[in-house]
């Protein structure tokens, strides 16, 4: 009796204890609410408010229940009516491209830049030369061109090149990275002689009427002048104890994470990018998550030191397969079609249909070599040709049993894809990345001179693979463009041009569809849909805040939309600077 009495005096006690330690445990580190939470879960689409603990989600659901998770230690954070998503994640892009070029003089066209005529290049390379007071040998190159925007529509010469400078070794990269323009000292510089063979898989551009050079490389031609470029230039040396590569990096991050994304991409490392990408993840400079894909063909030899890094986090870089680039850009007009162009490149004729990089059967040894593995790749496929090629062989070796779904490889751009390619890649079990902005950016010039009607109003064809229940997603291609996703989402919803055509109305998406492309979507193409891409208890808390609902708005306004904040595992790593 006397036993069961003590019970009873300590029994309310314990229960006081026990439900303070509970509290304790269950107490939050930060809460939202106060505006709109989207968690791209069908089944709870929206909540109240949302909890995080340790850099995971615990909670989120109602605002009468949030209160269990309040300690003293809480930071509450009121939205203030702005939106809440998953952080959006790159399916595809160049980080270690960005960075190398951010030394690189700008030579975007509007809406990113102010280069929209060929004079307007030659004269903001000229003004770079005299204001860095260059030395007269001295190489400097240009990036982000566009032969699309600027009025000339062409590629600028070897001679305007020249015009600009002979001495200095000048070349400028056009905006898809598939090509570039050289002058003399440049020929010079790389050791380029006027009877050079084109390599395989790239092609160097020449005067229809002299056969000389004209300074144009396309494909591996641009790429091999690029890669031993980079290795003549002196290295820049280090200052305040780091240096210039990876201070460039680390303006490269910054800008990734100003867009709302907290997983990267690196979507064809190579050379000196590989030792960069090391080198961040071992001094614990990533504030983000980052997966990269080596370029197969650039690390053939060695393709097989890279499977005990597969799938796996390592100072929050993580090899994801390898790339594979099959064609060319489709508005540089290199990309493999079927069909020739609307209006052929300078010195093509009517029948010109671009060109692939590899044969099947390389194609097909390659991916067989990493498939067999359980090693999944990305697939650079622009041209419908390319498309076709790239079905083909990974639809042989599904046959062979070879490739298994469950490997999730991607056909990244998927840009002049026809209504057969849908059934196709459905049953062969690949995921479409489309970088829907081309719709916006160069939709005109695709609809005037690549495709023409018919092809451009099926380009990034979205609905199509919705309707068919394909799981795709949508990227940006950093730095082609600037690594903004949400001109993806808007571009994919509404299908306006530049100029305010529609561009094949019937493949517009809603924009939840579109949301999702950039979240849960490409958390599944990375097989991390069960720690990212949706506001659900058990996931990362990879959060942004936008000062607009997507949702809400009318979707002409999408691209309007800023980035206010963006927090990796509860850790904020971007923020709007109050005005």
């Amino acid at each position: 009796m006397r036993n069961n009495t003590y019970l009873l005096i300590l029994l309310p006690l314990l229960l006081s204890i026990t439900s303070s330690c509970q509290n304790q445990k269950a107490a939050a580190d930060v809460l939202y609410s106060g505006g709109t939470i989207l968690t791209m879960e069908d089944d709870v689409p929206q909540v109240e408010a949302l909890a995080v603990k340790d850099g995971k989600i615990v909670f989120a659901g109602s605002k009468e229940k949030i209160k269990d998770f309040i300690g003293k230690q809480t930071v509450q954070v009121n939205l203030e009516n702005k939106t809440l998503l998953p952080g959006f994640i790159d399916a595809h892009g160049h980080i270690t491209s960005r960075s190398g070029m951010s030394q690189a003089v700008d030579l975007s066209p509007t809406p990113y830049g102010t280069v929209n005529s060929i004079p307007e290049l030659q004269t903001t390379l000229k003004k770079y030369i005299d204001k860095h007071q260059l030395a007269v040998n001295m190489p400097l190159i240009g990036n982000g061109y566009d032969d699309a925007i600027m009025v000339e529509h062409r590629h600028p010469t070897r001679g305007e090149l020249d015009a600009v400078s002979l001495t200095h070794p000048l070349i400028v990269i056009h905006t898809s990275g598939h090509a570039s323009v050289v002058n003399s000292a440049m020929l010079k510089l790389l050791q380029i002689p006027e009877d050079v063979k084109d390599p395989e898989g790239g092609h160097y551009g020449r005067d229809v009427k002299t056969n000389r050079l004209n300074g144009k490389l396309e494909e591996n031609a641009s790429f091999s002048a690029l890669m031993k470029l980079m290795a003549l230039l002196p290295k820049p040396k280090e200052t305040d104890g780091i240096s210039q590569e990876l201070k460039d990096f680390i303006k490269a991050q910054d800008e990734w994470l100003s867009y709302g994304q907290t997983t990267i991409c690196d979507g064809r490392t190579m050379g000196v990018g590989l030792a960069l990408l090391k080198e961040v993840a071992d001094k614990k400079l990533l504030k983000a998550d980052l997966v990269y894909f080596p370029d197969f063909e650039a690390n053939k030899k060695d393709w097989e030191s890279f499977l005990p890094h597969y799938m796996r986090y390592e100072s929050r870089l993580k090899f994801g397969g390898f790339k594979f680039s099959d064609d060319g850009s489709p508005q540089g007009k290199t990309a493999w079609l079927t069909e020739p162009y609307i209006v052929p490149p300078e010195g093509k004729d009517k029948n010109y249909k671009g060109f692939p990089i590899f044969s099947d059967e390389t194609l097909y040894d390659d991916l067989k070599k990493i498939f067999s593995k359980g090693v999944t790749a990305q697939l650079h496929v622009n041209g419908d040709a390319a498309i076709d090629q790239a079905l083909r062989v990974i639809g042989k070796l599904k046959a062979e049993g070879v490739y298994k779904q469950e490997l999730r490889a991607t056909l990244i751009h998927v840009q002049n894809s026809r209504p057969d390619h849908i059934p196709k890649i459905k049953e062969i079990g690949v995921l479409p990345s489309y970088f829907s902005a081309h719709v916006y950016l160069w939709g005109d010039w695709h609809y005037q001179s690549v495709f023409g009607p018919k092809r451009a109003s099926f380009i990034s064809p979205a609905k199509a693979a919705k309707d068919a229940g394909i799981t795709f997603t949508m990227h940006h291609d950093a730095p082609v463009t600037p690594p903004d996703l949400l001109t993806g989402v808007y571009a994919a919803v509404n299908r306006t041009t530049r100029s305010g055509m529609v561009l094949g109305p019937d493949q517009r998406i809603p924009v939840i569809d579109a949301l999702k492309a950039i979240t849960i979507n490409a958390a599944y193409q990375y097989h991390e849909e069960d720690s990212k891409g949706s506001l659900k208890v058990g996931k990362l808390a990879d959060l942004v805040i936008l000062d607009k609902d997507p949702l809400a708005i009318d979707p002409i306004q999408l691209r309007s939309i800023k980035v206010l904040e963006t927090i990796k595992e509860g850790k904020t790593v971007f923020k709007q600077k109050e005005k």
